[in-house]
């Protein structure tokens, strides 16, 4: 067996400590992947060469698969077990003069890629483009992480070359090369099998589609028609390049989305990688391995950019049907409005008059008293709900006022509270600080907050949500809580409360963000800015 090309000494590729240290939930993952690591590392080898990175490193798609699953915030655990398994294999010295900076390099990669994982997830959460839709940012990390471990590799090659066996900047460019290309190969042909996986496993990967017998055909032909392009053209004497076989891969991405680009990515490598795992000039090696990695890059991200597409012109259509349900709604607000104005005085003098006959009937006969003060709750009650439904229905615009959250909430729970007994689910309300203000449009305000606890009795579990509202720091917070089924904090509800109460919540000057646990719970919070107390 050949040296291994990729030295484990030259390793491949939220602010509080506590955040990012491994939990017990997250040490089967590490455990497994320390097994794929040393098996992927050893892989390697056999497209390597003296003091250059491996052409095709599958530890790559293993550390970027486990990183988008799992979070950057496992960034710790992913740098201990890739250093964990080189110092067991030996291949670390502790006593060694360098050992400081292998370890400096064993651990620069793992950073390199959850950082890239961070931002692409942080960047895609403020995005309004396609770059935002899924699956486009594990795309764009997909390609960008390989590039970043590079260039944070960059600065140790140039100061000290030796430590990759290399000497003068050629050597030193064609290694740095070498790490991006085989990075790219491994991530771009293990990660999205291994998140499908991961995901099925699970129980959330969605059941694929019955493939479309004339697409599968018009995939086939095309790239077979690629392939016999290249043969053509090396046969006459001109070479072979591989512009129709990224033509093809990008056409079928385009046309099929990401599993037909996938699937024809796995196809192109199954016939060059055989090819290149055989003894050849490194030049040439690195010639076809760049040229497989342009494909793939091409290629991958062509299929997201399909499949993200299709999910906004899905997401365009639900909105579609929204904006046609809100229409008839209005109607029915209207209709509901009319109703509840002729009926509320005619219930507001039967609860006078209930009222009233409670009064005189105190000294009656104990079923004609009980019997009196049962008629006059139940009519106050119905005449307090009429009149509250009048003043949620009957404005449909007024000026933002000091309103306080008290108020707010106890409104938001009262028109809650029936649905949620429907359900056979308790609906907890925390007490509020009676001081906390803040300048609101009262019956829209209540409307987000009534479509999220909506949310949340759908999906509850266990039966038990609450509504809670506190202060931090200069904001209102206001959080509903529910424990999702079969510990599915992704379960959060329909979700089409949640786009509304976003603009609504935006539209105060406030922000909505829904997060879930390991543990299936998973939480709704609302940030609104205080104000001062109302005059």
């Amino acid at each position: 067996m050949t040296t291994l090309a990729r030295p484990f000494a030259l390793p491949r590729p939220s602010s509080r400590l506590a955040v990012i240290v491994p939990t017990a939930a997250d040490l089967p993952w590490l455990a497994g992947y320390a097994v794929a690591f040393w098996v992927a590392h050893y892989v390697a080898a056999e497209w390597g060469g003296r003091g250059f990175y491996s052409l095709l490193y599958p530890a790559a798609g293993l550390r970027m698969a486990l990183l988008w699953r799992r979070g950057p915030r496992l960034v710790l655990g992913v740098a201990a077990t890739e250093v964990a398994v080189q110092f067991v294999t030996g291949i670390i010295d502790p006593l060694s003069a360098g050992f400081a900076t292998q370890l400096g390099g064993v651990v620069r990669p793992a950073f390199a890629y959850a950082l890239v994982v961070l931002l692409v997830r942080r960047m895609t959460d403020h995005a309004t483009t396609s770059l935002s839709v899924a699956p486009m940012p594990l795309g764009l990390a997909s390609v960008g992480a390989p590039v970043a471990a590079a260039m944070a590799a960059l600065p140790w090659s140039l100061w000290r070359p030796d430590l990759t066996g290399v000497s003068g900047m050629r050597e030193v460019i064609a290694s740095l090369t070498g790490f991006i290309v085989g990075d790219l190969l491994g991530v771009l042909l293990l990660t999205p099998p291994l998140l499908w996986l991961a995901e099925l496993a699970s129980g959330s990967a969605s059941r694929p589609a019955r493939p479309n017998i004339a697409g599968v055909v018009e995939a086939v032909l095309v790239l077979l028609f690629s392939f016999a392009s290249e043969v053509l053209l090396a046969s006459i004497g001109l070479g072979t390049p591989h512009t129709p076989l990224l033509l093809a891969v990008a056409w079928i991405g385009l046309r099929f989305g990401r599993t037909a680009s996938w699937l024809a990515i796995v196809a192109v490598a199954a016939m060059t990688l055989p090819q290149t795992a055989m003894p050849m000039r490194v030049d040439a090696r690195l010639a076809l391995h760049m040229s497989l990695a342009s494909i793939m890059v091409v290629g991958y991200l062509a299929g997201s950019f399909s499949d993200a597409q299709a999910r906004t012109r899905s997401d365009l259509q639900r909105r579609d049907r929204l904006l046609f349900q809100a229409e008839r709604l209005k109607t029915l607000r209207a209709m509901s409005v009319a109703v509840i104005h002729e009926i509320s005085q005619p219930l507001s003098t039967l609860a006078i008059e209930a009222k009233h006959l409670h009064e005189i009937t105190v000294s009656a006969d104990v079923e004609i008293a009980s019997t009196a003060a049962l008629i006059d709750r139940k009519a106050a009650a119905l005449s307090t709900l009429v009149r509250r439904l009048r003043r949620f229905g009957g404005r449909t615009v007024d000026k933002p006022t000091p309103l306080p959250l008290a108020t707010l909430i106890a409104t938001a729970a009262a028109l809650a509270e029936p649905e949620a007994r429907s359900h056979d689910v308790t609906l907890t309300i925390e007490p509020v600080a009676p001081d906390l203000v803040v300048l609101a449009q009262e019956v829209e305000l209540a409307q987000a907050i009534v479509n999220l606890v909506r949310n949340a009795v759908q999906a509850s579990g266990d039966g038990r949500v609450s509504l809670a509202a506190t202060q931090v720091g200069d904001q209102a917070r206001i959080v509903v809580t529910n424990r999702c089924r079969r510990n599915r904090p992704d379960q959060a509800g329909m979700g089409v409360g949640v786009l509304v109460a976003r603009a609504i919540v935006e539209a105060h000057g406030g922000s909505l963000a829904r997060v879930g646990d390991d543990i299936g719970e998973a939480r709704a919070t609302i940030l609104l800015p205080l104000i001062g107390e109302p005059q």
